[in-house]
């Protein structure tokens, strides 16, 4: 066994729960799968993405462990023969997202069943300040307690003093119990290197062409992902760019020809690490600055794997910063909004449901977001979810409607037949509001939808699923709403205050005149006995202020547009903060709605600290 393993495994033998703290590649999985095998009872995996837990049960699969996994991507059939292992006790690993939790219905169904273990994959996310926030995180420990989970294991690569104390805390873990491994990795060379805007692209292409071997370039926005890549390849490299809005084939594919070693040099968003598993990656270069220190060791993780020399460059430029500051501006919602999407939700009865699409777009508020204040009223103890589900569905018969038919005795024919004649007609699709057409033929929605299952399970349609909608039960009265928005909206600026403070400490890191890996593993509470003697710094590189452009004043022509703007009165920015957002080019869902990403005002000052266009703004 690996550094680590042991310990942790005994704890949860013991019948403790346990902190893993184990850098990037520290051999995390092997902590829950071999109790998981001899604990008595399943062993529930909570993990954030569905490629990760596919690779893993395949996996154990392959080696004979009985595992499986629920998620978004599986068919009704498929389910069911999972929750039917589960019933039988022949599983003993089950893997789920956090918000297949928000299902009641799952929920009741692991109250009866017998849990050895719950594993919590990416743990930081259970605390509030941890760098990847995912509001069903802060659920979990609730969840735990609830169904008196014996013991726990939270896992992690990149939790700080502050968040693993929050972990602890949460889980009720000792501090003995917490175990973690030194984030120092002596095959990774450590560089920064000051670089002007204009000075980024020969430089990299520089250090591709003089240092062989797979590389990473990561990049803040997605199209600097698409035009570095595009550089490269003018340039004889074998690039691609990897980000979230490219068609999940096109990415599939990207990801696939770096495994398999046809692309050399894969130019991606932060959307692109996590889970691969090659070994043999030479350098990882920041052509951007990352967003955390927590996510730059992530990503500096990926390298060297098999523990060879690896280069991990910044080209470090601070006019990334406000663009980075801009994204963290852009998700903290005015309080106006706050008290607009409570208002409106928790005046909806006692048992209602809502779309998170909506509420978006009705408060101007971007969609994590919405989630995240929902999954505060759930903290508050106001309101409880009750489960996800599709209000609208819609069908493209592959066979004629008389040869399905004539497969169902005369009930269930009488009953497709009125269903599909309650629906919406059209050239090639069928459409079905189910709440509308269950009122029509006067059917639970229930055996609508999974008559339309059906269907597509034994070949005779095609099926689409729209609107998704989330339950809830309002489980007391929320007392005066406007001191409830006013603690939410004070959660949001300390969010917003703790993910600009990580930004400063990237800089900070960077214009550090002591040993980097030093600095780095200290972020994480590890103190190395010397300098490490593989960084910039150990090697008597000077360190220089990361340069950045002089800073300006709008012009004559960009007060005059931002005065013309004011006179247009559009309700999407009715107030500062949402002006000033729309004026460093950011989105929400009301300018979207009103179209107003293509007015020449949009991005007018995206150069230009988020700040002094608050400022700007303020003025108007």
């Amino acid at each position: 066994m690996r550094a680590g393993q042991e310990q942790v495994v005994r704890t949860l033998i013991d019948g403790r729960s346990a902190l893993a703290v184990f850098p990037t590649g520290g051999g995390k999985s092997l902590c829950y799968q071999l109790p998981a095998l001899l604990l008595d009872g399943l062993t529930l995996v909570i993990s954030p993405l569905i490629a990760l837990m596919k690779d893993q049960v395949d996996a154990l699969v392959a080696k004979g462990i009985p595992a499986a996994r629920l998620d978004s991507t599986q068919g009704q059939q498929e389910a069911f023969e999972v929750f039917d292992r589960l019933r039988d006790g022949s599983l003993k690993l089950l893997y789920v997202a956090p918000e297949r939790l928000a299902n009641e219905g799952f929920r009741n169904r692991l109250g009866k069943l017998r849990i050895a273990l719950v594993a919590i994959d990416e743990a930081h996310c259970i605390s509030e300040w941890g760098h990847n926030f995912r509001p069903d995180y802060l659920k979990l420990a609730r969840l735990c307690q609830d169904l008196h989970i014996p013991r726990v294991l939270a896992l992690t690569a990149t939790a700080t003093p502050a968040v693993a104390a929050d972990i602890r805390a949460a889980f009720d873990i000792a501090k003995s119990d917490h175990v973690q491994l030194s984030f120092h990795r002596p095959n990774l060379d450590l560089r920064v290197t000051p670089a002007q805007t204009a000075e980024r692209k020969p430089l990299l292409l520089e250090r591709l062409r003089s240092t062989p071997g797979p590389a990473i370039v990561y990049v803040t926005r997605q199209e600097t992902a698409e035009e570095v890549a595009t550089f490269l390849q003018r340039n004889g490299l074998a690039a691609q760019a990897y980000h979230a809005g490219m068609p999940d084939e096109f990415r599939a594919a990207a990801q696939e020809s770096f495994m398999t070693g046809t692309t050399s040099v894969i130019v991606a968003t932060i959307a692109f690490g996590m889970g691969i598993d090659k070994a043999d990656i030479r350098r990882v270069y920041h052509y951007n600055l990352p967003k955390s220190l927590e996510n730059y060791s992530q990503e500096i993780g990926r390298a060297g794997r098999d523990g060879r020399l690896s280069i991990c460059e910044w080209l470090a430029c601070g006019d990334d910063l406000p663009v980075l500051e801009n994204f963290i501006y852009g998700d903290t919602p005015t309080p106006q909004a706050i008290r607009h999407l409570i208002d409106r939700v928790l005046r909806l009865g006692t048992n209602f449901d809502v779309s998170q699409y909506d509420l978006s777009s009705s408060c101007d508020i971007r969609p994590l977001v919405v989630s995240t204040v929902l999954t505060y009223l759930e903290l508050e103890g106001v309101i409880e979810a009750t489960g996800s589900f599709y209000s609208g569905y819609a069908a493209n018969l592959l066979r004629d409607f008389k040869r399905v038919l004539a497969g169902y005795d005369e009930r269930r024919r009488d009953f497709l037949t009125r269903l599909f004649a309650a629906g919406t007609k059209g050239r090639v699709w069928t459409n079905f509001d189910i709440d509308s057409v269950a009122a029509k033929i006067g059917e639970p929605r229930e055996r609508i939808v999974s008559a339309l299952v059906h269907l597509e399970e034994a070949g005779d349609l095609a099926l689409k699923k729209t609107g998704i909608r989330q339950g809830y039960r309002l489980l007391r009265d929320p007392g005066d709403l406007h001191a409830l928005a006013e603690r939410l909206n004070t959660r949001f600026q300390h969010r917003e205050q703790s993910d600009l403070e990580r930004l400063r400490q990237v800089v900070a890191l960077a214009e550090t005149p002591g040993c980097l890996t030093g600095a780095l593993t200290a972020h994480f509470g590890e103190t190395l006995e010397g300098p490490c003697g593989h960084c910039d710094r150990c090697r008597n590189i000077p360190v220089a202020s990361i340069p950045r452009s002089a800073p300006r004043q709008p012009g004559d022509e960009e007060w005059s547009m931002i005065r013309d703007l004011g006179r247009e009165r559009h309700a999407a920015l009715g107030t500062t903060r949402q002006l000033a957002r729309f004026l460093c080019g950011l989105t929400s869902p009301a300018t979207i709605r009103e179209k107003l990403t293509r007015h020449d005002a949009f991005g007018l000052l995206a150069d230009l600290p988020f700040s002094e266009v608050l400022a700007i703004a303020e003025a108007q």
